[in-house]
């Protein structure tokens, strides 16, 4: 070996440049350690340039700044995102760094659509589910109810926009949609009126059924003088209702 030039020349070149690595490694992490890079801003952005309503510094110090270590070059943005993400009413958050000492935070908030089930938990109009502040969430108004088996949430979301097209002719929104488990869908109407439209069986069905219930709607209103509570559609060519106490029996057909 030590005869051989060539080899010699070769071990000699791969120790200088290894030495050389460890010296430019040792720089670089001397260098990413100067107070300079010790981070001094967080500045937290809507998406978009949209104002952030519900996320506040307040809650931002005390829930995600403490879980953010390093310095400008050390700092693992993926750990603060996370950290971001666990702030109530934030959606999704993307980090990025500025020169020299500042991390800028965009982050998209959630918008609360109504409430999800009875343990306090609120539904966006993305359909996420998500806790938070139900006083907050009230602020815009009156929240409306949702309910459904574990991962039907966007589902209910996307039905409830299509009640709400579907009773718009009788000028009556939805304030409240329930998926039983047996995935069979009732509405409650602004009009405290609750009408149970049967199981899932397609777009096509439940349009029917609550077409059939809009356009005689206005004929039982006037009829009937007086609140009505229920409306069952699960008959193929007619209903059931309850009005005032009185229940009155379906026509031509057993309701599925």
């Amino acid at each position: 070996m030590w005869h051989d030039v060539k080899l010699l020349n070769a071990t000699t070149n791969a120790l200088i440049a290894l030495v050389l690595l460890v010296l430019l490694a040792s720089g670089l992490w001397w260098v990413a350690q100067r107070p300079m890079f010790t981070l001094k801003t967080i500045r937290v952005e809507g998406m978009a340039d949209t104002p952030l309503r519900r996320v506040n510094s307040l809650t931002i110090r005390a829930s995600a700044v403490p879980r953010i270590k390093g310095n400008f070059f050390t700092a693992d943005l993926d750990a603060v995102r996370a950290a971001f993400e666990s702030v109530p009413w934030v959606r999704k958050a993307m980090v990025r760094r500025e020169w020299p000492n500042k991390l800028i935070v965009t982050v998209e908030e959630h918008r609360a659509l109504g409430t999800w089930g009875d343990d306090g938990r609120l539904l966006s109009v993305k359909g996420d589910v998500f806790t938070a502040n139900l006083a907050e969430a009230e602020d815009d108004g009156e929240l409306l109810e949702f309910e459904g088996p574990d991962g039907s949430e966007k589902e209910v979301v996307a039905r409830f926009a299509q009640f709400r097209n579907w009773f718009a002719p009788i000028r009556l929104t939805p304030e409240a949609v329930h998926l039983s488990n047996r995935y069979a869908w009732s509405v409650k109407l602004d009009n405290g009126m609750t009408v149970e439209l049967g199981r899932e069986q397609g777009d096509a069905l439940l349009k029917e059924r609550i077409s059939r219930l809009v356009s005689v709607y206005p004929q039982l209103l006037e009829r009937l003088q007086g609140k009505i509570e229920n409306v069952d559609m699960r008959y193929p060519n007619g209903l059931a209702l309850k009005a005032d106490g009185l229940v009155l029996a379906a026509l031509n057909g057993k309701k599925k």
